[in-house]
């Protein structure tokens, strides 16, 4: 377990004359050949009998990879099965306390037994990182966050099924876009996925600390203030429930409470004009001790997850109360509208494809154009396949104007909100300059929508951008 630990930590401890800043994570065994031979540790002919024992243990794997019907094969192939046998001494000679004893394996030309040792702590820790998954599959959150349901239901298994340990242990072989709230992205391979699914776990299970409906409710409001779909966006879950946790604690609300009202976000903001720097790391790491306390933590790992992160916060608190901008941080509870809104929309209607490909088939035989968007308006109801439909081109260029008229202003508000995603989400609310930018947008329909907005009546316009402003994200369903 120690050499999963050094990898973990990733601290290289230095004794002697080696330098510790000039030994690389990732090219371990390289920068100690580099570092021992300009200390003095080792000598030339030491170095060139690594060199030749890897170069052995490449023939052979490449023989191996051939299935032994060639000793030769693409420079590219050779350098990436090399830089995988690197991978695996590098977990080895990474599990001794000090890089002098890396030497000494190196030294008495044990680089064989190095890389064989370094592919069974690589065996170990896949098996670890297979087991992280179960678990965090099996208490993922239940949130409508694309990023993380898609990292874990498709993102890490793919790696599970891909990675070779023997070929390709270098390579994550996966795209993950959740973004964890701390992540060294340095380190490479399935110890780079243990190190993400360990972090992953803790911030899943800091979560399911607290109630499912404030959960929900802080995304929301989080899509709100920022002004964008938090469904789509990149974030991390974790860092927002754990920083409205710490200020409910400093506005004098529960531990265990997530929701910030209106007057503790004021109480929040009168406390922190009134500190400087250090007591504001102060009272923020000791309200990081409170829920420590509250919620009975005593694993090691995660109570130094969660003083780093508040480190983390207390640099952004610091930033923004300089800057007067507090809410930036602070998740503050919105009021939801009495009433919701009503649109010919509906996300339950959505067809199949089979449904799908012959309605387009029919849409695009019809003759005549009332045809063509009777049948549209007939059968079309969730907005997924109106923008599926809309992306197939399946209209010509005046059709697109008499489909967009028979839309209400809810509906053209939504579809609004869809063209214009990256300027609204920047927080812009001027519609009337979006309309007028002279640039081509990537689908064929949004172009020929804005031409339909820009020719409407100015009070439609502004009815439509009532609408704009008061349509949250989430109540926009596309499944």
């Amino acid at each position: 377990m120690k050499s999963e630990e050094r990898c973990n930590n990733h601290s290289l401890v230095t004794q002697g004359k080696m330098n510790q800043a000039r030994l690389l994570q990732n090219q371990y065994t390289i920068s100690i050949l580099n570092e021992g031979l300009r200390v003095g540790l080792l000598n030339s002919e030491d170095v060139y009998g690594t060199e030749r024992q890897l170069m052995s243990i490449l023939e052979n794997l490449i023989r191996r990879y051939t299935q032994g019907e060639s000793s030769s094969v693409t420079s590219e192939t050779a350098v990436s099965i090399l830089t995988s046998v690197l991978y695996a001494v590098d977990a080895y000679l990474l599990h001794f306390k000090n890089p002098e004893k890396a030497i000494d394996v190196l030294k008495n030309d044990n680089v064989k037994k190095a890389y064989e040792q370094g592919i069974d702590l690589i065996r170990h820790c896949f098996e670890e990182t297979k087991q992280l998954y179960k678990e965090i599959n099996h208490n993922k959150l239940d949130v409508a966050v694309e990023a993380y349901n898609i990292t874990i239901d498709e993102s890490i298994p793919v790696f599970l099924k891909k990675y070779g340990i023997i070929f390709d242990a270098h390579n994550t072989m996966a795209s993950i876009d959740y973004p964890l709230a701390i992540d060294d992205m340095s380190i490479q391979g399935v110890y780079y996925l243990r190190q993400y699914l360990t972090h992953l776990k803790m911030e899943t299970q800091f979560c399911l600390l607290f109630n499912k409906d404030d959960l929900q409710q802080i995304l929301v409001n989080y899509g709100r203030i920022c002004g964008f779909d938090y469904r789509i966006e990149l974030f991390n879950i974790f860092e927002l429930v754990l920083n409205n946790a710490i200020f409910s604690i400093l506005s004098g609300g529960h531990a265990s409470q997530i929701t910030i009202s209106i007057n503790q976000y004021k109480q929040l903001d009168d406390l922190f004009n009134k500190l400087n720097d250090s007591q504001v790391q102060s009272i923020i790491l000791k309200a990081v001790d409170r829920l420590r306390y509250h919620f009975n933590m005593k694993d090691p790992q995660m109570i130094n997850y969660l003083k780093q992160c508040g480190m983390n916060l207390v640099n952004r608190v610091k930033s923004v109360v300089n800057q007067n901008r507090l809410e930036m941080v602070v998740i503050v509870e919105k009021k939801w509208r009495s009433k919701p809104i009503v649109t010919t929309f509906k996300a339950s209607d959505r067809m199949s494809d089979n449904c799908f490909r012959l309605l387009i088939e029919k849409v695009m035989n019809c003759e005549k154009l009332a045809d063509k968007v009777d049948v549209i308006r007939t059968n079309f109801r969730s907005l997924h396949d109106y923008i599926d439909m809309l992306n197939t081109n399946c209209l010509l260029d005046d059709e697109y104007e008499e489909l967009f008229k028979t839309f209400g202003d809810v509906e053209l508000a939504i579809l609004t909100k869809i063209v214009f995603y990256e300027e609204l989400r920047n927080g812009s609310t001027d519609l009337s300059s979006f309309y007028d930018k002279e640039e081509q947008h990537e689908s064929e329909w949004q172009n020929h929508f804005i031409e339909f907005i820009k020719s409407i009546d100015i009070n439609r316009k502004g009815t439509i951008k009532k609408y704009v402003n008061d349509i949250d994200y989430e109540e926009i369903s596309f499944y």
